[in-house]
């Protein structure tokens, strides 16, 4: 039970200003550590700034999500929300200037497979990856165990997949709505987006499921007010206003959310191959 998981107690957090004192700290931490030599100025010129760390993640969780999209075998979705959690969770108490998220990525990705039992080897993974697979598959390798440590070893992830289904079925059985599966899409589309959202550290699935579904009816030019209100919700009457105000939030986050300039991104990306921690880049003679 969501309630009761680590997810909830550990990983799930009162509002977006919490999240960005998190980052923000760990962007500090980075360059007091990096640049102590350095003046204030300089390290302004040199260093990655948090809202630069924020866009550069955010163009890296389109790429997370494409090569989710173009893996073979087809990667089931618990994989792929399991994947944006990993992620997410890990650059809250690390910097992308420590850690490349190009390298991270791909971790997070093979080990939500193992954690939700989509059973491909390593070598049946990196064949997904362009470049070279040898290099990559050491890097996945070495990394798994840190990217285990990050996270707490909290790996068990709960997404709205579940949720919404139960929702579906409870809408053929308890509302007039009729053909709930035309639903389904719309669903999906809104999913997809919220993970590039905060909406997963900060709500619970069963709150996101339920946005979406409201979303997919909207769309569908219905109305599942009543639903929620009569039936989902009759006799608990006094949880509502939360509720509403949780679903409100989760849609305008989806709504509000905006690709990343490619050409910022770009200009961020040279930067940090310039700025970031050549201990930990494969690359790097040191």
């Amino acid at each position: 039970m969501f309630s009761l998981s680590s997810q909830k107690k550990y990983w799930t957090f009162n509002n977006e200003q919490h999240l960005n004192e998190l980052r923000k700290k760990q962007n500090e931490k980075f360059q007091e550590t990096h640049g102590e030599a350095e003046t204030e100025d300089n390290r302004l010129d040199y260093f990655l700034d948090s809202s630069e760390e924020r866009l550069l993640l955010k163009q890296y969780e389109i790429y997370l999500n494409d090569f989710c999209r173009r893996f073979e075998p087809i990667m089931p979705k618990c994989v792929v929300g399991t994947s944006f959690h990993y992620f997410k969770r890990f650059y809250l108490h690390n910097s992308p200037m420590d850690f490349h998220p190009k390298e991270i990525l791909a971790t997070c990705v093979y080990l939500a497979c193992k954690v939700e039992e989509f059973n491909v080897s390593i070598g049946q993974f990196v064949n997904n990856i362009k470049g070279d697979r040898n290099k990559a598959m050491d890097i996945i390798l070495s990394n798994e165990l840190l990217l285990m440590q990050h996270l707490n070893y909290y790996l068990t992830v709960h997404n709205p997949y579940r949720p919404i289904e139960g929702f579906l079925i409870d809408i053929k059985t308890r509302s007039s709505l009729t053909n709930a599966e035309r639903l389904r899409q719309h669903i999906d589309d809104f999913i997809e987006k919220s993970f590039f959202t905060d909406a997963c550290l900060l709500y619970a699935p069963s709150q996101i499921a339920l946005a979406a579904v409201l979303h997919a009816a909207s769309r569908e030019q219905e109305n599942l007010d009543s639903y929620v209100t009569d039936i989902l919700f009759n006799g608990a009457r006094e949880k509502l206003p939360l509720l509403v105000e949780a679903i409100r939030k989760i849609r305008l986050m989806v709504k509000q959310y905006e690709i990343p300039a490619r050409d910022k991104v770009k200009t961020i990306e040279k930067k940090l191959e310039k700025c970031r921690n050549q201990e930990n880049n494969p690359d790097s003679e040191m």
